[in-house]
């Protein structure tokens, strides 16, 4: 069974950047699309961002595209987030998911079916 971890998180001052990674130390994340989700509290988990399992296909809700960018190391089981020019309205609880799911990468997520822990990310001045 995967045991997603992520870490990163932090506080950044807005206009900061932070790179987030999602890493499985027991079995390997080659087969898995891989998702990363925030939330808020009372609001519902939103989409951030996805990967193909083979990195070929990625997705990014309309509002972050330009600012994050997501990739995979498969050598080093690691998916990264990278968030840049980061605002205050991105503070959120960042969470990583895993799913086999072809050759692209699902966005909704109930359609993930192993997650992390999550890694507090705070942008504030």
């Amino acid at each position: 069974q995967l045991q997603l971890v992520e870490s990163g998180g932090g506080l950044v001052q807005p206009g900061g950047s932070l790179r987030l990674s999602c890493v499985d130390s027991g079995f390997t994340l080659n087969y898995y699309a891989i998702g990363w989700f925030r939330q808020t509290p009372g609001k519902e988990r939103e989409a951030v961002s996805c990967i193909s399992s083979s990195g070929g296909n990625t997705y990014y809700a309309d509002s972050l595209k330009g600012r994050f960018t997501i990739s995979r190391d498969n050598a080093k089981n690691t998916v990264y987030l990278q968030m840049n020019s980061l605002k205050p309205e991105d503070t959120a609880i960042y969470y990583c998911a895993a799913q086999r799911y072809g050759s692209s990468c699902p966005v909704r997520h109930w359609e993930y079916g192993y997650w992390g822990q999550g890694t507090q990310v705070t942008v504030s001045s």
